[in-house]
């Protein structure tokens, strides 16, 4: 029974103790009787009730300062809510004054109100002209006192119709001079380099005999990306060093827009390769044919001296040139009768011919090869022309250009090509003709002396 006791007493010391330390359940544990564990609990149920107490008094205390930040909240809600509706109604106000405002500017305005709009549109178009303007790159920041004018909304001022009448002014004087002035000029590698830039009116800038032109975006003196032919360099380079006196130069009158489209001009050696492997194939015809020509006119020109030469000396005739070996066969069968005499000579004849005659006909082919390869190339070109349409359409004629290109290249090559061979075939074909127009006359003549001296 008293065990009994005492695990009751100890359950309950627990129970109450719930929220006690640990401490306190070590003196539990050090209670050696049962009178000292029923103090225990009493001192711990004692502290139990004050921890409580403080925990009610400190939630309380909370709570009533909760409160007090909630009204708070809600008065700086009410007050703000009737700020905001004192603030709409003041809009509301300022809304119809600045509407009579306007009214009464627009009515003390009068006729003055076209004004503002004449000036606006003039500043803007001024703007829009002189930013464009080469006149820019030496004198920059023009603009900028225009934008005033253009982007205002009340009359302008006699100061600002002025900057307005100027900048026309000075436009108009510095269209019509031709100035060097000293710059700063971006490279197409990127680099800057300060040059002396002469500026011939509003139409092109010129520098050490290259054409430039103004980047109005950047406000740099640039380069043009390709320069134009060299006939037009030259001119620009004795413009330059004229000092005194005219001197004529290539103007571009569009003001730099002709000068961009000659940069996207592609030069002979582009249009050249747009002819491509046909293209190749055409100039290994022509280089081969003027190279056999060139040969056979300089062998041919050779062969001719020589003949000149031993027709001056008949009687000593030399095995280093075609006559001098027919006149061999003549002394070696003076005393045949005049129909083998005649056989002999023929023969003679006709053993030159090969050596006189070689490459000839091969000029002759490559003349009419050069033409059939361009019409190859024309059709091969046409070709790739409707794959493009079939695989992209007509919408754009850039997908198409390089196939035409390749088109109208080789018949233009093949034309080229043909043009010269048949020429150098017609000079050769003479030289050679002359040739053997001398070995008959000459044959002829050995003949007609042979029967008089037989008759």
């Amino acid at each position: 029974m008293k065990h009994l006791l005492k695990s009751v007493l100890v359950a309950a010391t627990f129970t109450f103790a719930a929220g006690s330390s640990v401490a306190v359940y070590a003196q539990e544990q050090q209670a050696q009787s049962l009178d000292e564990l029923l103090e225990l609990v009493q001192q711990n149920r004692a502290s139990s009730q004050r921890i409580n107490a403080e925990r009610e008094a400190e939630f309380t205390s909370e709570r009533a300062d909760k409160q007090a930040l909630l009204n708070r909240a809600e008065r700086q809600l009410a007050d703000e809510k009737a700020r905001g509706e004192r603030l709409q109604a003041q809009f509301a106000e300022n809304e119809i004054s600045l509407a009579n405002k306007e009214t009464e500017l627009q009515n003390a305005l009068g006729t003055l109100g076209e004004i503002v709009g004449v000036a606006r549109g003039a500043a803007g178009d001024t703007i829009g002209r002189i930013a464009t303007s080469i006149v820019s790159s030496q004198f920059p920041g023009r603009e900028d006192v225009l934008e005033s004018i253009a982007e205002a909304s009340e009359v302008p001022r006699i100061q600002e119709l002025e900057e307005l009448w100027l900048a026309w002014l000075t436009e108009m004087k510095e269209s019509g001079r031709v100035v060097t002035f000293n710059s700063e000029v971006t490279l197409l590698d990127g680099s800057s380099e300060t040059r002396d830039v002469t500026r011939i009116g509003v139409f092109n800038l010129l520098s050490d005999g290259e054409y430039f032109v103004y980047n109005d975006t950047a406000e740099e003196i640039q380069p043009l990306g390709r320069q134009p032919e060299g006939y037009v360099l030259s001119a620009a380079e004795n413009f330059l060093s004229t000092e005194s006196g005219f001197a004529s130069v290539y103007i571009d009158p569009a003001r730099g827009q002709i000068l961009g489209l000659a940069t996207q001009k592609a030069t002979l050696s582009e249009r050249y390769h747009q002819g491509g492997t046909v293209g190749y194939v055409i100039t290994v015809v022509m280089i081969i044919g003027l190279l056999i020509a060139v040969f056979k006119i300089v062998s041919l020109s050779a062969q001719g001296a020589k003949i000149r030469a031993q027709l001056k000396n008949t009687s000593n005739p030399s095995e280093k040139n075609a006559l001098g070996r027919i006149l061999k066969v003549y002394q070696e069968n003076a005393n045949t009768d005049v129909e083998n005499l005649e056989l002999k000579l023929d023969e003679a004849i006709m053993r030159e011919t090969p050596t006189i005659e070689s490459g000839v006909n091969i000029i002759k082919i490559f003349a009419a090869i050069a033409p059939l390869l361009g019409l190859l190339g024309t059709v091969v070109g046409m070709i790739g022309t409707f794959q493009s349409i079939t695989l992209f359409g007509t919408g754009d004629p850039k997908i198409m250009a390089g196939d035409i290109s390749m088109a109208l290249v080789t018949t233009a090559m093949g034309l080229i090509a043909a043009i010269p061979l048949i020429l150098a075939h017609a000079l050769v074909h003479g030289r050679a003709k002359k040739i053997f127009h001398v070995l008959d006359e000459q044959a002829a003549g050995i003949v007609a002396q042979h029967a008089e001296k037989k008759g």
